[in-house]
């Protein structure tokens, strides 16, 4: 059997017994069978426990039986396929790619977004993660003139807006004082250069890296920005929009009227949030804290006040 159909049934089986909840192999069987993929042919039961073992072995999900309450089959971790774990989003990558492999006729009508790797940086990453090895890597800043060589510690990986960004521990000793201990985050697309080096090193056995992130918007995680309650009110269509994707996993509903939806926040207020706000224009608006209502619509001054000057030099 190919691979992208082993793939396929993988997919298939996860999304089954996803939806079901609780299934019975029988009516895993059932369901088989009105499917192309089985061709007529029923699901025998050590394909069913090989495509178990596989599952598990490749997305960190576990299919167990409940033969207490009539032998069925349930995913015992589904916390693992939280919305910004790797297992979920494997699942997804892979259930779009077979989707749209299949389509082969329909490829000039579906539009993706690529996500770009630089070089083979993302491959790197991984490895000395794997390895426990630090990176070397130029990188250069916007907005300034000359790269810098750095050489750091590779704690964790992060996907944010079609962006691949690498979180780097620091660990400098510092003469006649305590060792200095910080982290830097740096996208892919400004690293010129990467290199494996040979010094090893030992994570944080306490460090968690979505744990790290949680009070964050995106990836900016490293300054003294502590996190506060923001409450928003958003009007017209976009109410929607912030409703099914939320700004931040913190974010709840704690108002409607006849135009608008109230959403509180507890998140760090750092520049990407702040755009990302500025970007909703005059769809949202900041109910408190009142120092960042005043900052958003200072924004919106300034860039009413970049036209209006355009206007005066076109007169």
């Amino acid at each position: 059997m190919k691979t992208p159909t082993l793939f396929r049934e993988y997919i298939w089986l996860v999304n089954t017994i996803r939806k079901a909840r609780r299934i019975t192999f029988e009516e895993i069987n059932q369901r088989w069978l009105q499917t192309e993929m089985s061709e007529g042919v029923e699901l025998a039961r050590s394909t069913f426990n090989r495509h178990r073992d596989a599952i598990e072995d490749m997305f960190g999900l576990i299919i167990d039986c409940d033969r207490r309450n009539g032998y069925k089959y349930f995913i015992a971790n589904e916390e693992v396929l939280r919305e910004n774990s790797v297992q979920n989003w494997m699942l997804s990558t892979i259930s779009v790619s077979s989707l749209v492999s299949e389509s082969q006729s329909l490829h000039k009508r579906i539009l993706l977004e690529s996500v770009p790797v630089e070089g083979d940086y993302l491959e790197k990453v991984i490895k000395a993660m794997q390895q426990s090895v630090r990176i070397e890597i130029v990188y250069q800043r916007y907005g300034t003139e000359q790269p810098k060589t750095l050489n750091f510690e590779p704690y964790c990986l992060k996907l944010f807006h079609q962006r691949w960004y690498v979180l780097g521990h620091f660990h400098k000793e510092v003469k006649d004082g305590p060792a200095i201990d910080y982290f830097g985050t740096f996208s892919f697309d400004r690293i010129q250069s990467m290199e494996l080096t040979t010094i090893k090193f030992e994570i944080d056995p306490n460090f968690d890296a979505e744990a790290y992130f949680s009070e964050c918007y995106g990836v900016m995680a490293n300054d003294d920005t502590r996190p506060v309650k923001i409450v928003i009110r958003v009007f017209d269509y976009e109410r929607y929009y912030v409703r099914d994707l939320p700004i931040h996993n913190s974010q709840r509903e704690i108002g409607e009227g006849e135009d608008y939806i109230d959403f509180e926040l507890f998140v760090r207020p750092t520049l990407d949030l702040i755009k990302h706000l500025l970007g909703l224009g005059e769809n949202v608006k900041i109910l408190s804290p009142e120092w960042l209502a005043e900052e958003i619509g200072n924004e919106h001054y300034f860039a009413a006040c970049l036209y209006e000057e355009e206007k005066l030099e076109e007169e």
